[in-house]
């Protein structure tokens, strides 16, 4: 499932190539083909994600809300604008549209493509008339003949303008709202550090673990207590912490579970300016390199069971907890 920083990356897709354009909306699939229609021919005037969730406002206060879920992708095609977010020839990426921050990478030639497809930080947005496909691994396909091209599969929602092309395939939701029901589906929702970076947010997400007898593995999974985090971030932050994923979240010290907050924040701005989860620290420029090539070096326990952790060396446990993977140390997180 695509995780917090996937749907930020997308949303800021929709920012700089749809926002202020007349939108076509269509349904090839017919699923939501009463939806498309009330969409069609508006104008797109707002993008905005809050965790998982993405929401896309048209002109008469009409939302399309798409939650991507476990399967959903969007596909994007034609004259896609460059996206703000790109690393220049000296390595340092180029200034966030939501907090105005720069990471730098270790040195220029430390930029690189993922291979197993996952984005690297120069792919996303580039100028191309090339298909690309937006979800948790954003792939670069084939080149274009012609533009629009022809639905690939089952396309729930296309949405065109005059040079850009966007197909929804598989979501969880996609629905027209109004502002009132945006309003009451967000409300629901726990903090996004991107939107809410602040210490209010912070406070709200501390007073909230810290009632809970729940596991603290399954609360950073909540998207009520916290928006965005899935099962990679849930692992790499619990490790990182070096908590145990079984500790109930009252039991959690106060400060730690700040520093979950904060540690969060921080590695959510990385995935969205990178579009790679990256959650090792301190590596030199030839493990920073191999690490943006592959997520083998990149995460200390996420998908690394039974091999030996790299701090301690006791291999690390997969075990499920709330119907999805979870890895652990038993040493370093006991």
């Amino acid at each position: 499932m695509p995780e917090g920083h996937s749907v930020h990356r997308i949303t800021r897709q929709f920012e700089r190539n749809f926002v202020g354009h007349v939108v076509h909306a269509s349904s090839p699939q017919g699923r939501f083909a009463v939806g498309a229609a009330e969409l069609d021919g508006r104008r797109m005037i707002d993008a905005r994600a809050v965790g998982k969730q993405m929401f896309l406002g048209f002109e008469g206060d009409v939302w399309l809300r798409v939650h991507l879920g476990m399967y959903g992708a969007w596909d994007f095609a034609g004259d896609i604008l460059m996206d703000a977010t790109i690393a220049s020839a000296n390595g340092r990426m180029g200034q966030t549209n939501q907090r105005g921050t720069f990471l730098d990478a270790p040195n220029p030639d430390a930029v690189v493509f993922d291979s197993a497809g996952e984005n690297s930080l120069t792919s996303i947005g580039a100028p191309r008339t090339t298909r690309l496909r937006m979800s948790e691994s954003e792939k670069e396909g084939n080149g274009l003949e012609t533009f629009p091209p022809e639905p690939i599969g089952q396309v729930r929602v296309r949405l065109l303008t005059d040079t850009i092309c966007a197909d929804l395939r598989g979501p969880t939701a996609c629905e027209v709202l109004d502002p009132a029901q945006v309003e009451a589906i967000v409300a629901k929702l726990g903090p996004d550090p991107l939107l809410d970076p602040g210490a209010v947010a912070e406070e709200r997400f501390t007073s909230v673990v810290r009632k809970k007898p729940t596991p603290i593995g399954l609360l950073l999974m909540d998207q009520n207590v916290v928006a965005g985090i899935g099962n990679v971030y849930r692992a790499e932050l619990l490790f990182r912490a070096r908590l145990n994923p079984h500790t109930p979240g009252k039991q959690v010290p106060e400060e730690l579970v700040r520093e979950l907050w904060r540690d969060w924040s921080k590695l959510l701005r990385i995935g969205v300016e990178t579009g790679q989860m990256m959650t090792m620290d301190d590596l030199d420029p030839e493990a920073y390199r191999a690490a943006m090539a592959s997520r083998e070096d990149r995460h200390w326990v996420y998908k690394r069971e039974g091999l030996p952790c790299r701090v301690c060396g006791t291999h690390i446990v997969l075990e499920e907890m709330g119907a999805r993977k979870l890895y652990w140390c038993p040493s370093c997180q006991a």
